[in-house]
């Protein structure tokens, strides 16, 4: 089975021989020396990557079903270049593929066990998903809704009864007899009395129409219970067996399972996941790894808001922990505190000037800073001061940290980090992960508070440069498009004239790049995707953002070309106007 395969099946090798940038490294620590071990994720080996999605783009089979795909830039013991690929799991249910590197040795031992195993916990899924079906419980949805509307009709009727009575009672009191009013009030009573029972003889047939029902759905739903109990035992049970049996070998050419890499345990799936099966492939065939990437291909996924096209790092539950046993035996790599493409000595002392500088010699303070990429770690830092702090964020890096585990690298963790103060420092507004630019934050909360209450009230100025993929016919306007958030097909957004928020963008063509457009866009409001679906929707703009997946662009780009360029806002300690610029890097 062919698994090496060439540059030129992915890319222009003079591409390969001249680029070598970095934008993240894969980590960790050598479990018997302590070095810290990387390697690179390089601009060549994401130009390879995006040769294998041109490749996607043509095959349905691998947008069936959405996975993590990597590749890996080897080199052979006589210097020459190769390219591994890999995919997570399983590719259309088959764990062996022609051409791709096939799964860590111990899946045979077990393969007979894991087939039976999931054989059960498909039997399983099913009966759960039978049980949720359940006709009773629509059938006792109904009948509980129109009890509780007779109920209702019953206590309205009854409540309009009481006020008549006790007008009535009033009324009476001074005008009837003793003995007549005596006969009249128990006559009240008596009507009362009657609407009580009434109102308890139907709360009863409630019951006996609704109980037995409720006992079914009870002895359902713990047959539920304990179905996904035994799902759980039986995963794990298939999990403690799989792990005794992977077997892991690295550079250093030592081997050891899951099981002793993870004796406290490991999330389903760990070991075939891109990065292990590369990193393991490339160990046992001597193959030097030279830089790997690793991307999302297909449905996007929803509850970690994976996108298709993207890169991603090494997830922190199942490849991180390995991710030091796997690289052992590999030199352990200095790196230099600098920016591979842009930065140079006299930048970072201009860094450090607008890092160390608190005064301002006029009204407007101006900071243009350069556009980075910077290594995993290093954030751009624009202005600084002792209440708040703006950042370059580089394209693919979160403003904050997310929901999960394998989510959790942004700039604010990067900069809690960094900083000596960092753990006090707040997100004043957001950026989408693909975004680059300008990010503020702020070193304490009533900074945060006045800040926050400028964003609020529309006065802080902002201004976007994007290229569009595809020619915009106007030169100018104001696109007012309301945004609503579907939960159910989240992270898009989309107009919704119903349910959505007052959404305005004013837009401004800077210049025609052949097919492309690059737009400058000022954004009046800041709702979630606000650029991206007003460029998109046909009665905004009707183009994609070059690089935005999400919204239709079927390009092949590296990124999403949209950047937060300019920001001006109040200072709220300082009383000036704080103006600050970051050089568009596309």
């Amino acid at each position: 089975m062919v698994v090496l395969h060439a540059l030129s099946d992915f890319i222009d090798c003079d591409f390969a021989i001249s680029d070598s940038s970095c934008s993240y490294w894969y980590e960790g620590r050598c479990p018997q020396s302590g070095d810290c071990l990387k390697l690179p994720r390089t601009s060549m080996s994401e130009a390879i990557a995006h040769g294998l999605m041109q490749y996607f783009t043509n095959n349905d089979c691998y947008s069936r079903e959405g996975k993590m795909y990597g590749i890996l830039l080897v080199e052979l013991p006589n210097g020459e270049q190769r390219v591994l690929k890999a995919f997570s799991g399983l590719l259309n249910g088959c764990s062996m593929v022609e051409g791709w590197v096939p799964p860590i040795f111990g899946r045979d031992e077990v393969a007979f066990e894991e087939a039976r195993t999931l054989a059960q916990l498909e039997a399983i899924k099913q009966e759960i998903i039978t049980l949720k079906q359940l006709t009773e419980r629509q059938q006792y949805e109904i009948l509980f809704n129109e009890f509780e509307q007779q109920l209702q009709t019953m206590s309205d009727r009854h409540r309009y009864c009481k006020h008549q009575r006790q007008e009535k009672r009033q009324q009476i009191c001074n005008t009837l007899s003793p003995e007549a009013l005596t006969i009249a009030l128990e006559q009240l009573d008596e009507e009362s009395r009657q609407q009580g029972i009434e109102r308890r003889q139907l709360k009863r047939q409630q019951n006996a129409v609704l109980q037995p029902l409720q006992q079914l759905i009870a002895a359902t739903d713990a047959r539920i219970s304990e179905l996904k109990q035994r799902r759980k035992a039986l995963s794990r049970q298939l999990q403690a067996q799989m792990h005794a049996s992977y077997s892991l070998t690295n550079f250093s050419g030592r081997s050891q399972s899951l099981q002793e890499l993870m004796p406290a345990g490991s999330p389903t799936g760990t070991g075939d996941c891109c990065a292990p099966k590369l990193l393991h492939y490339a160990a046992t065939h001597h193959l030097k790894p030279l830089a790997m990437a690793e991307f999302w291909w297909g449905a996007s996924s929803v509850n970690q808001d994976k996108i298709q096209g993207e890169f991603y790092g090494a997830c922190a539950e199942r490849c991180q922990p390995l991710m030091g046993f796997l690289l052992s035996g590999l030199k352990p790599i200095s790196i230099p505190n600098r920016d591979f493409h842009t930065t140079t000595p006299l930048l970072l002392n201009t860094l450090t000037h607008l890092r160390r500088s608190n005064v301002f010699d006029s009204n407007e303070k101006r900071c243009n800073f350069p556009a980075f990429s910077p290594i995993k770690g290093e954030i751009p830092i624009i202005y600084e001061d002792e209440w708040l702090i703006a950042v370059n964020k580089p394209a693919g890096l979160l403003s904050v940290p997310g929901r999960y585990r394998d989510r959790q690298d942004s700039v604010l963790s990067r900069l809690r980090h960094l900083l000596s103060d960092g753990m006090a420092l707040i997100s004043v507004h957001r950026l989408d992960q693909e975004t680059s630019g300008i990010l503020l934050l702020a070193r304490d909360r009533q900074t945060h508070r006045q800040l926050s209450q400028q964003f609020q009230q529309r006065q802080v100025h902002k201004v976007y440069e994007a290229i569009l993929s595809g020619a915009v016919t106007v030169e100018q306007g104001k696109i007012d498009l309301p945004l609503w958030g579907d939960p159910e097909n989240r992270p898009e957004q989309k107009v919704d004239w119903q349910q959505g928020k007052p959404s305005l963008t004013n837009f401004q063509v800077m210049a025609r790049e052949g097919d492309y457009t690059r737009v400058e866009f000022t954004p009046l409001t800041g709702r979630t995707h606000q650029l991206r679906v007003h460029a998109a929707d046909a009665r905004g703009l009707g183009i994609t953002i070059l690089g935005d997946r999400l919204y239709g662009c079927s390009a092949v780009t590296s990124r999403l070309h949209l950047h937060a360029r300019e920001l001006r806002f109040q200072h709220p300690q300082l009383e000036k106007t704080l103006y600050l610029q970051a050089i568009t890097p596309f």
